[in-house]
């Protein structure tokens, strides 16, 4: 390696001496070692990467459109789940007439007396209570990702979760249709004509449900498309 670069500079520059080379001695260990790396990697059909061609990975960027859409489905779940939580009327009514003396009583209508709004309830608390969860990992949680398994632990539960709203969304839905109609060939009779103010809070908590659950189902689609996208990298 030094008479190569002794040759070199002699030709460039015929006063340089060989007594100059001391000066480059100990450079001269580190081209031999970089000749050698090259030749085995050479050998081996490999490629030789330097330090500086690595690029760091950028930052991971926050969906902010899934983030708005997860904000607007926690409202609604949320809306749903205290509007049915309150749901409540009291209501005198005469059943009968004794002489000229009416025999009322006093009956009320609440969302605990039907095993389909309890449900209802409970699916649409943990429909709210996972959709805020997931915004704050959403917002923190990109940082602390490993290898996209934020992402495919976030669709798994957006599956979970928009199953298990459609089924409380699904049954409260049978109810109220019941509650509001009657069933003539069962011969249930309709309550709604005599709670109005009952029926008509619990069909704004299902609107608010439904609305909810279709957003949850554009998230889920759009989660897992990202995951797709994410594994095509």
């Amino acid at each position: 390696m030094i008479w190569l670069i002794n040759f070199a500079l002699s030709y460039i520059n015929p006063s340089f001496s060989l007594g100059h080379l001391h000066y480059l001695r100990p450079f001269s260990h580190y081209g031999n070692q970089l000749a050698n790396t090259w030749t085995m990697a050479s050998e081996n059909g490999d490629k030789l990467e330097l330090a500086f061609s690595a690029v760091p990975d950028p930052k991971p960027k926050k969906d902010w459109v899934i983030l708005s859409l997860r904000v607007v489905a926690f409202f609604a779940t949320a809306s749903a789940t205290l509007v049915m939580a309150f749901n409540k009327q009291t209501k005198g009514m005469v059943v009968a007439t004794i002489g000229t003396n009416p025999v009322t009583i006093t009956l009320t209508a609440m969302f605990q007396h039907t095993p389909a709004f309890i449900f209802f309830v409970i699916v649409n608390a943990i429909a709210s209570f996972y959709n805020l969860l997931v915004i704050g990992v959403e917002i923190l949680g990109p940082q602390y990702d490993y290898k996209g398994l934020r992402l495919g632990l976030i669709a798994i539960l957006d599956v979970m979760t928009m199953a298990l709203a459609a089924t409380g969304d699904g049954a409260a839905t049978f109810m109220a249709e019941l509650g509001r109609n009657g069933n003539s060939h069962a011969r249930w009779d309709k309550i709604c004509d005599k709670f109005e103010a009952y029926c008509n809070r619990g069909g704004v908590a299902l609107v608010a449900s439904f609305v909810g659950l279709i957003l949850l189902l554009v998230v889920t689609v759009m989660s897992i498309t990202k995951l797709l996208k994410l594994n095509r990298i």
